[in-house]
């Protein structure tokens, strides 16, 4: 975070005419919201970056597109735009996390996993509470959700990167040739497409890649009937300014492409497929409850509490994303069962991880046991999905391109 901040004041500095930087808001640990502001458009357009602790190539990528219109404000001119860009939307989450960084080299998928952090879905500050749930958002939800009311965006872009596995994006409704536009992106950067998402179950999906959220869907905001186990759309930051007509678009960008997810061949046995995937999934979270039975919250310490909730949150989750993929109807392709094999392996191993972490200091001997885990999990994913690093300025690029694309698209 420190360096993101002192990018975004040097290159406020350095184009003092174009762009401008302020505090938004705080986050829940006093941390100052930075958004950086180019251009002086009728319309406005805001990137959310760095709205997950475990995507940080976001902010590389949010500050990318803030060199770009600060050296060409012709594209600002050419959009009529005012462009807003959140830089890091839970610093507190980041500074949890620190330690796998966007910069070459590359990493391995273990040493990514060394210092991970995802925080628990009422911490994720694009979450709010759910109806019925009297707590108030985050301090960060909020500042986001003023933001949104203040500026109306013509579109909201929100950032984020995945693991392993192939791009996508997410689109609030549909933008005649956005998607095919999207495709053509990733095939000129190299970077496969993730040819049926795991994400948003209940989105309508135009393949390979794009998922769009049904017309009836997005009326409603108070819809309960979801079937994400991660958390509910209806009450997020995506649809909140739909009231103002703006357009949500999420692109995901992974860091190690799994060519396997853009098999467009059929599945021979979906069935047997997805029997296989939540055996695998149930086997690994049941492995770690075992390991974790009779370890006491004292044998963590306060500061590394939220790397405990997350760990629990995800082994709560893993039987209603069984349900959840078992109700499926499953007749896809390789490439959609290839997304879910790696999403089985994930939740146990994001999960082993932060467990790791947060036992660390109180259960050294528990702690060695999960890190044993986590190096064995992340070699068979290694040898199941042969992912190759994706190089940041190809993850970058495919934001940053999504965006300019996607703003050329949308009428004021």
């Amino acid at each position: 975070m420190d360096l993101l901040e002192a990018r975004a004041r040097a290159l406020a500095a350095a184009a003092p005419g174009t762009v401008r930087l302020r505090v938004v808001g705080h986050s829940r640990a006093g941390r100052p919201l930075w958004m950086l502001s180019a251009g002086h458009g009728e319309r406005q357009m805001l990137t959310v970056a760095g709205a997950h602790a475990n995507e940080p190539v976001g902010g590389a990528s949010a500050l990318r597109l803030a060199r770009l219109l600060a050296h060409r404000p012709a594209l600002l001119d050419r959009l009529d735009c005012t462009w807003h860009i959140l830089l890091c939307l839970d610093p507190d989450g980041a500074r949890l996390a620190h330690g796998w960084q966007p910069e070459e080299p590359a990493p391995s998928l273990e040493q990514c996993h060394l210092r991970f952090y995802r925080p628990a879905f009422d911490r994720q500050p694009e979450s709010l509470p759910s109806p019925g749930d009297p707590r108030p958002p985050l301090p960060e939800s909020a500042t986001l959700l003023r933001l949104l009311d203040e500026l109306r965006p013509a579109v909201q872009f929100t950032l984020h990167g995945i693991e392993v596995g192939g791009a996508f994006a997410m689109l609030t409704r549909h933008v005649p040739g956005a998607a095919a536009a999207f495709r053509d992106t990733a095939a000129r950067l190299g970077v496969p497409l993730d040819r049926h998402p795991a994400d948003g179950p209940d989105w309508q999906l135009d393949p390979p890649a794009v998922l769009h959220l049904p017309a009836g869907r997005a009326a409603d905001p108070d819809d309960a009937g979801e079937r994400d186990p991660s958390g509910y759309v209806a009450g997020s930051t995506w649809l909140h300014p739909r009231r103002y007509g703006t357009l949500t678009a999420l692109v995901e960008a992974p860091a190690w492409a799994a060519p396997a997810v853009s098999d467009d061949r059929p599945a021979a046995d979906p069935h047997g497929e997805v029997a296989r995937l939540t055996g695998l999934l149930l086997r690994r979270t049941r492995r770690l409850t075992d390991l974790l039975a009779g370890t006491p919250d004292t044998a963590v310490p306060d500061r590394l509490a939220p790397l405990r909730d997350a760990a629990r949150e995800l082994l709560a989750i893993a039987p209603a994303v069984v349900d959840t993929w078992t109700a499926e109807e499953h007749t896809g392709c390789r490439g959609h069962f290839a997304t879910l094999g790696i999403a089985a392996r994930r939740i146990p191993l994001r999960a082993a991880a932060m467990m790791r972490r947060a036992l660390a200091p109180g259960a050294p001997h528990t702690a060695d046991a999960l890190a044993g885990l986590a190096r064995e999990w992340c070699a068979e994913l290694t040898r199941t999905y042969r992912p190759v690093w994706t190089p940041v300025p190809a993850q970058t690029a495919l934001h940053v391109r999504t965006m300019l694309d996607i703003a050329a698209r949308v009428g004021p």
